[in-house]
């Protein structure tokens, strides 16, 4: 059946055929990627021109970014414009990436060409999941993005806009709309980009501060060099630090200790005293001392010192172990409070309530006993078992409520008793059978010994974390009496140390083993 349908002619409406101008923002949550296309919209609006905002929500806050997409026109008489709901690979004028990988996404997607888009992205990192849970350095190469960018783009504009808003107090949307405004890339002045902001309401000065920042940026350096090698910032060892147990332990490094380990020792005195005491930062120099004597009595000196200064890094991390004493103390900080307050925009008439997920196991009961009444009880199966039934429970935990908070801070309080607990025991017996390995080689493979020290990277957390750590070390170890007599020895430990940070089941460190096994 056929329909006819009779139109008045005078009603129709002529549909432009100008093409829009097209933007995408990726944003991801809490990055107003919302507001900044809103932004665009009313920019475009109060100049005479038509637009239209959609978006493409991602899967989950850190495993896809929300992509907004804008269109628009110069309104013409009679005709009404013809806009779609989602960007078209390889139609798009500007991206703006609120994150540097979000930059590459967008690359992968085609939505940046080399013949017309320009890409604005902030040089930052927010982690992925897929980053945070490798147990070495899972992290994205930013150099392989940038060099993407650079190909497929017209043009970039790329730095840490996050940064520059956080120092000016807003958030990052305002910084990129600065850089958008700066780029020359939409038909409007600058004056009208800070009216459209003036006209938010909520705000307004702070988003006109680093809009002000990132618009002047990215006129006079639009671009910053990234690395894939992270830049490690020490301190430096200063002169008083305005405490007399705490200058005592810094006079020691001076006068005790070569230049090239300086810093490393500092950072580790301030460690250990922020997890236990001042006493304890002594047994840390105490120990580096009798390491030191040896490093030097087998050409340390000639060596840079690289035994002592790797032994500075990774004692202090042995010593400030984690275990539930050392969490319950992170969790009741008031420092930590604040943070989160400040990472969720809380304002001061707000109530902030951390949910956290604790599954304790008997071994860290025991861990956190005396001693002699832990041993005990590990030394009775049955009554271990019985117990561990009790306790080995998931439990979701609020810091912010009084019964939780006071249940944390009295396990926190427990620090002036952990030099007499079973963990404590354990830990220390670990560390000297590890240097005793360490300083065993030094006369024979001074390289392969400072490798033995780096192992110790491998153990890391608390609960089944550290136990994996820990299996994983005590596997990298097993190949030492092989390694030991060979000039590249220190080479395959390293690769073996590599291997095992891979991944979390250990794989690649079981097919690295049967290799060393075949040398």
């Amino acid at each position: 059946m056929n329909e006819h349908v009779s139109v008045d002619a005078a009603s129709l409406v002529r549909h432009s055929t100008d093409k829009p101008l097209s933007l995408a923002v990726l944003a991801m949550g809490g990055q107003g990627g919302g507001v900044l296309a809103d932004w665009i919209v009313s920019l475009a609006e109060s100049q005479g021109w038509m637009a239209q905002t959609t978006s493409v929500p991602g899967v989950a806050q850190r495993t896809g970014a929300t992509i907004y997409y804008v269109e628009m026109l110069p309104a013409r008489d009679g005709k009404a414009p013809i806009f779609s709901l989602m960007p078209t690979p390889g139609d798009v004028d500007v991206v703006l990436a609120a994150e540097l990988m979000e930059a590459g996404r967008s690359v992968l997607r085609g939505l940046v060409t080399p013949d017309k888009t320009t890409l604005i992205a902030s040089t930052h990192r927010a982690f992925a999941v897929s980053e945070k849970q490798t147990p070495g350095d899972g992290i994205g190469n930013p150099e392989v993005v940038i060099d993407a960018t650079d190909f497929a783009s017209k043009r970039t504009i790329s730095f840490d806009m996050e940064a520059l808003a956080v120092k000016n107090g807003s958030v990052i949307s305002s910084a990129m709309f600065g850089a958008l405004a700066a780029s020359g890339a939409l038909p409007f002045g600058r004056e009208a980009f800070e009216a459209t902001i003036r006209a938010g309401g909520k705000g307004i000065e702070p988003s006109l501060k680093a809009f002000n920042a990132a618009f002047d940026r990215t006129k006079k350096h639009p671009r910053d060099p990234v690395s894939a090698k992270l830049v490690k910032r020490l301190d430096p060892l200063p002169e008083t630090v305005g405490h007399p147990a705490l200058d005592r332990l810094v006079n020691r490094i001076r006068t005790e200790f070569p230049t090239e380990a300086h810093p490393l020792l500092y950072a580790g005195v301030r460690k250990l005293t922020d997890f236990q005491d001042p006493h304890y930062s002594d047994e840390y120099l105490d120990r580096l001392g009798r390491l030191l004597i040896l490093d030097k009595a087998n050409s340390g000196e000639k060596r840079a010192f690289a035994f002592i200064v790797q032994a500075a890094k990774y004692v202090a991390v042995a010593m400030a172990y984690d275990d539930v004493i050392r969490v319950a103390d992170l969790k009741v900080r008031e420092s930590r409070f604040n943070r989160v307050r400040k990472e969720v925009g809380a304002r001061d008439d707000q109530i902030v309530y951390m949910t956290e997920y604790m599954h304790p196991r008997m071994e860290e009961v025991c861990g956190t006993m005396p001693k002699g009444l832990g041993l005990w009880i590990e030394s009775r199966p049955k009554l271990f078992a019985r117990l561990d039934r009790m306790v080995n429970k998931g439990r979701r935990v609020q810091t912010g409520t009084i019964f939780w908070f006071l249940g944390l801070y009295m396990v926190s309080s427990l620090r002036g008793r952990r030099r007499g607990t079973l963990r404590h025991m354990r830990e220390i017996a670990h560390i000297e059978a590890w240097l005793m390995t360490a300083t065993d080689l030094l006369g024979k493979n001074y390289d392969l010994a400072v490798e033995v020290l780096n192992a110790r990277r491998l153990v890391k957390g608390y609960s089944d974390t550290h136990a994996r750590g820990l299996s994983k070390f005590d596997r990298v170890m097993s190949a030492l009496p092989m390694l030991e007599t060979r000039e590249d020895g220190a080479d395959w430990m390293k690769r073996l140390r590599q291997a095992a940070l891979l991944d979390e089941s250990g794989s690649a460190l079981d097919g690295a083993l049967k290799t060393v096994a075949t040398l």
